[in-house]
């Protein structure tokens, strides 16, 4: 079953917080949702690549004596890897079809809620295109990493809107940003891009929008370097929304997912001054 990445209490605070907002503004925001949960799908599906890979860590035993032993542990062997491949085959077709049915479902929330003809719906293809395996499955080539270069003009773009920001002028940053991660979606600069969108959306004083962007840079690298403060500022964005309990709840996971670093003693100034408990 595919197994999708815990977007923590953050994530829930905010869909919490921005189900409560106008009507025009709801809609967008399910939208919004919608393509982040295809987005993480993405990821899981990359992630799910690197299972093909070698570890290099492979130790086959022949064993030693007459050659008749040798055989008996070879033919053990065998059928050791044999079960093993079976089960990762059943496993990873199993994915492809819940992964198959999420994408199908999102898709037809998404036509829905943009007012398209649902009827008009082809079938969803496979995750990875083709069908399903139902044979002997041919050793797989080691998966190629994920790519980290930047795009021809990607840097000259991200220092374009950063200069705006830099410079004051939030509404030209705002905009920027928002093209940058149109135009290079997952690229490595991307999660950086949602939090100075974020940035540049709080000095307009958009900070339900700043809270979205804050969001979507901690969903799409948890773990980077950024996510400490992506949080904190998300926490902080929902106090300012008067989402107290969701933003005190949110702030509280700062401190316990990046314990020692210096958004930690932000958070907890945050609560103080939310007054949580």
């Amino acid at each position: 079953m595919l197994r999708f990445p815990r977007l923590t209490a953050a994530a829930l605070s905010l869909s919490i917080a921005l189900v409560a907002s106008a009507s025009a503004q709801d809609r967008a925001q399910s939208l919004a949702d919608i393509r982040q949960e295809m987005s993480i799908l993405y990821v899981e599906v990359q992630k799910l690549r690197t299972e093909l890979s070698t570890t290099g860590a492979a130790n086959v035993a022949t064993g030693s004596g007459s050659l008749t032993e040798r055989i008996a542990v070879i033919e053990s062997e065998l059928s050791r890897l044999t079960g093993q491949t079976e089960q990762l085959e059943f496993r990873i077709n199993s994915i492809v079809k819940d992964g198959t049915n999420r994408l199908g479902d999102l898709e037809f929330r998404l036509v829905e809620l943009e007012g398209g003809d649902v009827s008009k719906l082809g079938e969803t293809s496979t995750l990875g295109g083709g069908e399903v395996p139902v044979g002997p499955v041919a050793a797989p080539e080691p998966a190629q990493p994920l790519a980290t270069e930047l795009a021809v003009g990607e840097k000259q773009d991200f220092d374009a809107a950063g200069a705006a920001l830099e410079a004051g002028d939030f509404d030209a940053a705002a905009a920027l940003y928002e093209t940058f991660i149109e135009t290079y979606p997952g690229g490595p600069l991307t999660a950086e891009a949602h939090f100075q969108r974020g940035e540049a959306l709080t000095g307009q004083g958009d900070i339900k929008s700043a809270a979205r962007s804050y969001l979507n840079a901690f969903s799409g690298a948890p773990n980077s370097d950024r996510a400490p403060d992506a949080l904190f500022r998300l926490g902080n964005a929902l106090g300012a929304l008067g989402q107290i309990s969701e933003a005190c709840a949110t702030l509280s996971e700062v401190g316990k997912r990046f314990p020692g670093t210096p958004a930690v003693d932000d958070a907890q100034a945050a609560r103080a001054s939310l007054g949580c408990q």
